[in-house]
């Protein structure tokens, strides 16, 4: 694991470690509970939005961007993965254990046989989506695609 000047990379359970003795060491764990933790990812998921409001589209790797607008992005980008992260924790969620989960269910849900049709061809609900388990029953009420 490297230092926080960005080389290398880290592990989700390194960056839950990280995070909580962060707020540790500043006795912000009495502030971190899970609806203020929330809360204070909704505004930086807003702070993020801002960032995109009025450019429209933009290529995938943002070709376009100079390159403060780049760290701006990635700045915003991982305040929202932060309080994630430290959310999780909080909560007791092995973010890693449910974002492998959720991506299973999500293979059930959207199969790729369903997958090379347009858009607007595909149906989601839970009486035509296939289904493999009651555990997949239950996560396939909604018509999101669980952020994948």
């Amino acid at each position: 694991m490297k230092g926080a000047s960005g080389q290398g990379g880290l592990t989700l359970e390194e960056l839950k470690e990280k995070m909580e003795n962060f707020a540790k060491e500043r006795d912000w764990d009495q502030f971190h509970s899970p609806r203020n933790l929330l809360l204070a990812m909704v505004g930086e998921v807003g702070e993020l939005s801002e960032i995109f409001q009025w450019k429209g589209e933009v290529p995938r790797g943002l070709p376009d961007w100079e390159e403060q607008e780049k760290l701006h992005l990635g700045e915003e980008l991982s305040d929202v993965l932060l309080y994630l992260v430290r959310l999780s924790d909080i909560c007791g969620i092995d973010l890693s254990k449910a974002a492998l989960r959720k991506i299973e269910l999500n293979a059930i849900k959207y199969p790729i046989s369903i997958c090379n049709q347009k858009h607007n061809q595909i149906k989601t609900s839970p009486l035509t989506a296939p289904v493999a388990t009651a555990a997949a029953a239950t996560s396939t009420t909604s018509n999101d695609n669980g952020g994948v």
